[in-house]
């Protein structure tokens, strides 16, 4: 309404209303009050019917309706919505923690973490990294200690210290291992083992500084020096070696026992190493394998045949055989052969040293020792027994003739006969109806034949003509009979002997049997001989 704008009333000052102005307004924090009816008009963040409460907590603005947008347990001004962030939060709504190195309220406080440490946003409290402690992160973890607030043991041996952050054990001389639990290796010693010992004469060497621990005999930093001379042994020195000079390194000088020399074994170093060993003394088994033995000096690997490489382990390359995989396999049609020895091994249907022989007819498969089971001069494919079928049959195992009006290789062609009874299974000739012939049977027989495929000559006599289809006569006028070889009876003439003679007066007898004429006597003529 227009009267809600205004800071002052028209007619009352601000502090009162009603008629003459005679009530005094009631309204606290700066409300305007209607000049007719005395109600609060509240300004922004206050609430109530004399504007004395402030906006409810999460609600400001104009009668406060308007809802608050501020996370993290901030609280928002009743009049404007502006946030107050708690300790920890900043940014227009408190959503941001503390940006890193700062916390508190408004973020003012600065972190006091060292070495990495982070602090909490909201108290200030440092969470160290791994390796360090302490209220600001100062101090390193103690020896035997490490991790996030070097609460781990660390797990090293014989005096090894540990990282203070993973924990990773960093050995004293001597000792190697994830927690240095074991002594170099034999011939190594000092940090991480790198250094090579020097000790000579079967001395071993200490695995922490290297230093010598000689044998019996001999003497010198390195164990170099013997206490006899070469090819004399004993305590007094007055024994000569039994070693072969040849194949020893030395002798004792106290015991007199010899030290063959690579290849060389044996009491005295006079036999040679044993299938399986080589090196000084023979006492390094052959890295070798399949059967394969090894040069008694340099152990260098003498590969069994059908096998290469360094330690005899790949087999020869398909197509290659025998020492070295020297040789060239000589398998025909796709047939393997042995790795060892050559031997060819030949794929279904072929047979042979070489694999070059086809199986025999009426066998296939592997070694061509399976039996064909086809039928009617059919033969099978030598890798899979499969048959194939003579023209004129069909079927798995031949056993089956072509059906009618069909012939050929897989019963694939159509007869082309007319007047016939189907045609040859196997060249397809038609077979021929009584009474036809030609390729086709489409040309009736000629005169004078009959039958199948007009193969027969007819008997009628006396100019009779047979029937193509089964040589039955059919008799010329005046003839009658199987084979027309009578003449029409008396007194009947013509085809069939079916007409009968005319009444012939003088004649020498009935009519003639073909053309029915009389046959007049002397002096007498007509057609009935009666003139």
């Amino acid at each position: 309404p227009p009267w809600v704008t205004p800071r002052v009333f028209a007619g009352c000052d601000s502090e009162h209303w009603g008629p003459h102005c005679s009530n005094r307004c009631q309204c606290q924090n700066e409300a305007l009050c209607n000049p007719i009816t005395g109600a609060c008009v509240c300004a922004d963040g206050f609430r109530g019917w004399r504007c004395e409460e402030l906006c409810e907590p999460g609600t400001y603005g104009k009668g406060c309706h308007f809802q608050c947008q501020c996370h993290h347990g901030a609280t928002c001004d009743h009049q404007t919505g502006e946030c107050h962030c708690a300790p920890g939060y900043t940014g227009v709504f408190c959503e941001e923690l503390c940006p890193p190195g700062s916390h508190g309220a408004q973020c003012e406080l600065r972190c006091p973490c060292q070495n990495g440490g982070v602090c909490h946003h909201i108290t200030g409290e440092c969470s160290c990294p791994a390796g360090w402690m302490g209220l600001v992160c100062a101090q390193p973890c103690p020896p035997g200690t490490f991790g996030i607030n070097c609460s781990q043991d660390c797990p090293c041996h014989n005096g090894g210290h540990c990282d203070p952050v993973t924990g990773k054990c960093l050995c004293t001389p001597g000792y190697i291992g994830d927690r240095c639990q074991e002594e170099c290796p034999i011939g190594t010693y000092g940090f991480q083992c790198t250094q090579t010992c020097a000790c000579q004469n079967g001395a071993k060497c200490y695995h922490v500084n290297g230093a010598c621990l000689c044998d019996p005999g001999f003497k010198g930093i390195h164990c170099q020096e013997r206490m006899c001379p070469e090819g004399v042994y004993g305590l007094k020195c007055n024994k000569r070696c039994p070693c072969n000079i040849t194949n020893t390194l030395s002798c004792h000088p106290l015991s007199g026992e010899c030290s063959c020399k690579a290849g060389w074994a044996g009491l005295y170093c006079n036999e040679t190493c044993p299938v399986g060993y080589y090196g000084e003394g023979c006492r390094v088994p052959c890295p070798c394998h399949n059967g394969a033995d090894c040069d008694s000096i340099t152990g260098s690997c003498i590969c069994a045949p059908g096998f290469m490489g360094d330690d005899c382990t790949i087999p020869c390359m398909a197509g290659t055989y025998g020492a070295n995989c020297s040789s060239v396999c000589n398998c025909k049609n796709d047939g393997t052969c042995s790795p060892v020895d050559g031997l060819c091994y030949c794929k279904e249907g072929w047979q042979g040293v070489d694999c070059s022989i086809p199986c025999s007819s009426g066998s296939w498969g592997l070694n061509c020792n399976q039996t064909c089971s086809c039928s009617n001069g059919a033969s099978c494919r030598p890798a899979d027994g499969f048959c194939l079928c003579s023209p004129g049959w069909q079927g798995d195992f031949c056993d089956q003739p072509c059906p009618d009006g069909t012939y050929g290789l897989n019963c694939s062609e159509r007869c082309d006969c007319n007047h016939a009874d189907g045609c040859d299974p196997v060249t397809g000739y038609c077979c021929c109806l009584a009474g036809w012939t030609g390729i086709h049977c489409d040309n009736i027989c000629t005169q004078g034949r009959w039958g199948p495929n007009c193969s027969i000559s007819c008997s009628c006599e006396n100019g009779g003509s047979c029937s193509p289809e089964d040589g039955t006569c059919d008799c010329a006028p005046g003839y009658r009979g199987p084979l027309c070889q009578r003449i029409c009876p008396p007194g009947f003439y013509g085809h069939h002997c079916s007409q009968p003679c005319p009444q012939c007066v003088h004649s020498n007898g009935p009519c003639h049997h073909v053309s029915g004429h009389c046959d007049c006597l002397p002096g007498f003529s007509g057609p009935l001989c009666n003139q």
